[in-house]
């Protein structure tokens, strides 16, 4: 369980509040809280590839350049975010959403790009999701 672990400053990104459950060489897992009607900063995972599942919420995954492609997720999907995709997650809901993350890889968990994520190569194309699975 997770019992409020706030992930330090430089292993965040501006909008959400992660709480480490399992840190190991590889693997990062957690809670992430997403605040209300408010983006993340755009960011990417380095060279984690991460995997979400939205407890709730109603969250969108904008990558592409200047975050002109988009992906919708509620409570029930799993997303896929490849490693090094700069992208911003949104929660467009009034209340708070939550996500349960776990990341595969090396090096920094999180790397924050700036306010447009601009200048930055985009890494690899395409964040999946699959609905609503049982």
């Amino acid at each position: 369980r997770a019992r409020h672990r706030q992930v330090s400053g430089a292993d965040a990104t501006s909008g959400m509040i992660g709480e480490q459950a399992v840190s190991d060489d590889g693997v990062w897992a957690g809670y992430v809280r997403a605040a209300p009607q408010r983006p993340s900063g755009w960011h990417h995972h380095g060279e984690y590839h991460t995997y979400i599942y939205v407890l709730s919420g109603e969250l969108s995954f904008d990558f592409g350049p200047g975050g002109s492609e988009s992906v919708a997720a509620g409570p029930g999907d799993f997303v896929h975010v490849p490693k090094g995709l700069i992208h911003r997650e949104v929660n467009s809901a009034a209340e708070e959403g939550s996500v349960v993350f776990f990341r595969m890889g090396s090096g920094a968990p999180v790397v924050n790009v700036g306010r447009t994520g601009r200048g930055v190569t985009p890494g690899p194309p395409g964040v999946g999701v699959t609905s609503h699975l049982p």
